[in-house]
């Protein structure tokens, strides 16, 4: 799971949210990331897709120790 931020452009409605790693079947910069899930659902996000990619690898990393 990881953690990141929803993208809006009210500031009211900015959140923060947890994502199942594992659902991701894309990330892409348009410029804004936009994040497809396996279910074809898209998430738009404030953190550029690197810090996703790093997120990602994080978590992945972590359940390996296990």
């Amino acid at each position: 799971m990881i953690k990141l931020t929803r993208f809006n452009s009210e500031s009211s409605k900015k959140g923060e949210f947890i994502l199942n790693a594992e659902v991701i079947q894309t990330i892409e910069e348009t410029p804004d990331t936009v994040i497809t899930l396996m279910n074809d659902k898209k998430l738009i996000v404030e953190e550029p897709a690197d810090e996703v990619v790093r997120r990602v690898m994080k978590y992945r990393r972590a359940l390996r120790q296990y």
